[in-house]
């Protein structure tokens, strides 16, 4: 059997089994079971699948996704997050758009401090999509933010979704977590930019409020003594990595460590939230663990059978020149992002991107970074985008659907805008990265 009819067969199953809504997990469990005894020889194929899929877990470099993950859900649990929102709220009270810029600054503060992209959408569309119907905001205005800084979660440190793109594709781990810095604060500048001109240029959509539970200390100070510390956990993460003092594994760790002692200096850590918060990191990190198991496996199939080299003979023989093969990579990407999820999109394409992408020369975390952006925007995108339906669930009764598909397009090109500025200068990505 040609790697080509191979390559259909697999592609074919995969997506056959998709499309019957069976869990991403257990789709590629089906296909590595029949394809191991086929391609890799009967049950001694079945035994090496067992070896891989054991092997693909029991590595250090995925410590990270728990730990980063219980960050994100120990901020939501004990409050933390509400008592950073209404910090920012009280010194940004003249700013047009006010509720809607205290999502995006809040919302860039948990990404620092959460591995967790679903968590931030649902703490801001429950916390502040409320408040911003009650105070008559367009409800594009109100949601549209929750939804955009929810996907700036990818990008920022401590991101899963990086950690999980790093392990399966075999990049660097900490050159993505540092990679993704720059670009995730300049996208969120440039969705505060345009929140900001919009509600000036046309105040209706946000009117002005006087908020009558504004705390007691002065705004600035409460800032600090609310802000700044969780400020502080970020920090530790990234300047323990950078430094070479920690690896990504135990700066994570070490950030895990310092968000519980935080939220117990400030009372907030309680037996109950902490077991909340335990719970939650189990649930996210086992499908992200069941999902690298079927992966790996799958990639390894890919290889043996020839299909993966196979494909990037054809394209390195086609002769279009590696701006053109990028692009067309990247608008694959984008593609597969308005009908299937990230980690399914992660393990249709990276067994056959990766090779490519070094064969080409590539900078892999220059890419990684581009990768993780057309992630974001699939999040956003109609018809299956993950944070339209979890914004859907947290939101009031008689916001439907299709505004919620509205009040995301406008980020989407904003993302989209971001993707040009890297992919034409590398440096913002690369500048801050060592090899």
């Amino acid at each position: 059997m040609s790697w080509a009819s191979i390559l259909s067969v697999m592609f074919a199953s995969k997506v056959g089994l998709l499309l019957t809504a069976l869990p991403v997990a257990f789709v590629f469990f089906i296909i590595n079971i029949v394809g191991s005894y086929l391609i890799f020889g009967g049950w001694a194929g079945l035994e090496q699948m067992v070896r891989n899929e054991q092997l693909s877990v029991a590595q250090f470099s995925l410590v990270p996704i728990p730990l980063f993950v219980l960050m994100g859900e120990v901020l939501f649990h004990t409050g933390l997050a509400m008592k950073s929102v209404d910090a920012v709220d009280a010194v940004i009270r003249r700013v047009p758009g006010r509720l809607a810029v205290v999502a995006l600054v809040a919302g860039t503060i948990f990404s620092a401090i959460s591995g967790s992209t679903i968590a931030t959408t649902a703490m801001l569309g429950s916390l502040l999509l409320p408040q911003m119907l009650k105070r008559n905001y367009e409800p594009k205005t109100a949601m549209g933010p929750i939804l955009a800084i929810g996907g700036v979660d990818i990008l920022i440190p401590p991101s899963g979704l990086a950690v999980l793109l790093g392990s399966l594709a075999g990049i660097s781990i900490s050159g993505l977590l540092v990679g993704g810095i720059v670009p995730g604060l300049i996208l969120s500048a440039l969705f505060i930019g345009y929140v900001v001109l919009r509600c000036w240029l046309n105040p209706a959509l946000a009117p002005v409020y006087e908020d009558e539970n504004a705390p007691k200390r002065h705004p600035w100070v409460n800032l600090i003594i609310t802000v700044v510390p969780l400020i502080g956990v970020f920090a530790i993460v990234v300047v323990s990595m950078t430094s070479g003092w920690a690896t990504p594994t135990e700066s994570s760790a070490l950030g895990a460590l310092a968000t519980v002692i935080l939220a117990g200096c400030y009372g907030s850590l309680t037996r109950e939230n902490l077991w909340k918060s335990l719970m939650g990191t189990i649930s996210i990190s086992g499908s992200l663990l069941f999902i690298i198991v079927g992966a790996t496996t799958f990639a390894q199939l890919l290889s043996f059978s020839g299909a993966t080299a196979g494909l990037v003979a054809v394209i390195e023989s086609s002769g279009l020149p590696p701006t053109a093969v990028l692009i067309g990579m990247l608008a694959i990407l984008l593609i597969l992002g308005f009908f299937i999820d990230q980690t399914s999109i992660m393990m249709i394409t990276l067994p056959f991107y990766m090779p490519l992408l070094r064969s080409m020369g590539v900078d892999l975390v220059w890419f990684g970074i581009l990768y993780l952006l057309c992630m974001q925007i699939g999040l956003l995108t109609p018809p299956f985008g993950l944070l339209l339906f979890v914004l859907k669930g947290v939101a009031p009764p008689g916001i439907t659907v299709g505004m919620i598909y509205r009040a995301a397009i406008p980020y989407v090109w904003l993302t989209m805008l971001m993707m040009a500025l890297i992919f034409i200068f590398p440096s913002i990505v690369t500048a801050f990265v060592t090899n």
